[in-house]
């Protein structure tokens, strides 16, 4: 690696990124991760030992790739900025354990999935913009990792863990915990970024649950649904949803009471209160009677 850079100093980066003509855009929603401690907590948090394949997502200017990469595991790297991805290449082309994808992540990602075999890890500093939906995106499509450790917004990180009856309790709070278990760590300034974000992040650590629950198709769009409505009781919540959903394309003849019945859930909660096994329970009873 002939070429070095000082991940460490915004006026160094700035410099580099001026002599390649290259700069920050905000549509990728790039901030670099500047605090070394920071980076370390992130990849001794991955708990990688050797052996491991890793994603990274957003790589930027490799400041974590490096230290990845002398782990010595087999990394692929996904980066959306062509300036970047020609300073990558310039980095890391040499090592064999390394792999570039190019382009923007969401159509890239799942044809790189099927090429890989075995337990995956994943960790990255995610651009704000899309660290939400990516989250999601990949546990919708059941591409499942072992463990993930990712730098987020603070207040979508507080949502990732959040636990049902608390204000910041969502349908993505139910999407992460359906998987993983979810644990918050370090919250990181503004500052130990640059630019300077004018919020700040956290790091959160996901670990693959031991046995994972065969939910249902319905299960995703059905929690989605009902918090869409998170103020209306469950039967309300739930009537709505199940409006037309019969296979047969008629009215569905069982009422929403009938199911929750079925569930052991009372009509008059809320769909903030629901638990993540009740969601699951209410799915497959939901599932089964309509035949959805």
């Amino acid at each position: 690696m002939s070429l070095s850079i000082n991940y460490n100093s915004p006026s160094e980066l700035r410099a580099f990124l001026e002599s390649r003509g290259l700069g920050m855009r905000k549509k990728f929603g790039q901030n670099f991760l500047i605090n070394p401690n920071a980076r370390k907590q992130i990849l001794d948090t991955l708990e990688l030992h050797g052996e491991e394949n890793v994603w990274e997502i957003g790589a930027g200017l490799g400041a974590m790739t490096v230290d990845i990469l002398e782990r010595g595991v087999k990394l692929k790297v996904f980066e959306i900025d062509p300036g970047f991805i020609n300073v990558l290449h310039e980095l890391f082309y040499s090592n064999e354990n390394f792999t570039l994808v190019e382009g923007d992540v969401f159509k890239t990602w799942p044809m790189e999935a099927n090429k890989e075999s075995g337990n995956l890890h994943l960790l990255g500093n995610l651009p704000y913009n899309i660290a939400a939906s990516l989250l999601g995106d990949f546990i919708e499509k059941k591409r499942y990792f072992k463990r993930m450790v990712v730098t987020v917004q603070k207040e979508v990180a507080e949502r990732m863990a959040a636990k049902n009856g608390t204000k910041n309790y969502s349908s993505f709070s139910v999407l992460c915990s359906s998987v993983y278990n979810v644990k918050l760590l370090n919250v990181i300034k503004g500052a130990s970024f640059y630019p300077v974000p004018k919020i700040d992040s956290r790091i959160v650590r996901l670990d693959l649950k031991d046995n994972i629950n065969i939910l249902p198709e319905i299960f995703y769009p059905m929690v989605r649904n009902l918090f869409s409505a998170r103020r209306k009781n469950i039967k309300n919540s739930l009537s709505a949803y199940i409006t037309g959903k019969d296979k047969s394309g008629k009215p569905s003849i069982c009422s929403a009471e009938d199911i929750l019945r079925s569930a052991g859930i009372s009509p008059d909660r809320r769909p903030e209160t629901l638990g993540i096994e009740e969601f699951i329970g209410l799915s497959v009873i939901t599932e089964e009677i309509l035949g959805a």
